[in-house]
């Protein structure tokens, strides 16, 4: 059974795996509005992966007998000034994400939860490997700037990213 504690931190982080997922889909409309197809892609893989992400929680809590109490789930931002703004409120979102992540696991090795601290340990990872993918893609535009050819270059190369889900026990 999981501690009530560890309950609320993982309900609260399934909503902010949701809405991260509400995030990158409206970062796919934005996209999508500027014929940026494969910008739009990319984040259109990031949400499903979110979902994913939400889902996993959702799973774990059950398994471990806890109750799962979905929340609303706040409007994401619908404007922004380029696809380098996109970029940069992505990073900025996922060190969020980041933060979250390692306060629920610093509360599960508190408490002594070695299955929870374990699961997450998968998430730990993921977030390494997001922040990784965003920053480059961050430093890609700045260093391209306002070179319109540079910009569908790296459109061309996101259309490629497909949503692959991690094998059961990954």
């Amino acid at each position: 059974m999981i501690s009530k504690k560890l309950e609320d931190a993982i309900n609260s982080q399934i909503n902010k795996e949701f809405y991260s997922a509400y995030f990158y889909l409206g970062m796919s409309a934005y996209c999508t509005s500027l014929d940026l197809d494969g910008f739009a892609n990319f984040f259109h893989v990031q949400y499903q992966e979110e979902t994913f992400h939400a889902m996993k929680f959702y799973n774990f809590l059950l398994e471990r007998g806890g109750n799962v109490v979905l929340a609303k789930i706040d409007t994401p931002p619908a404007d922004f000034k380029s696809p380098l703004d996109v970029f940069v409120k992505t990073l900025e979102h996922e060190q969020f994400v980041t933060a979250s992540i390692n306060n629920v696991l610093d509360l599960a090795i508190k408490e002594n939860d070695h299955a929870t601290a374990s699961f997450l340990k998968w998430y730990v990872d993921e977030q390494v490997e997001e922040e990784a993918t965003v920053t480059k893609l961050v430093n890609k535009l700045k260093l391209i700037g306002d070179n319109v050819g540079g910009l569908f270059i790296i459109d061309n190369e996101l259309k490629a990213r497909v949503f692959n889900p991690p094998a059961k026990g990954e």
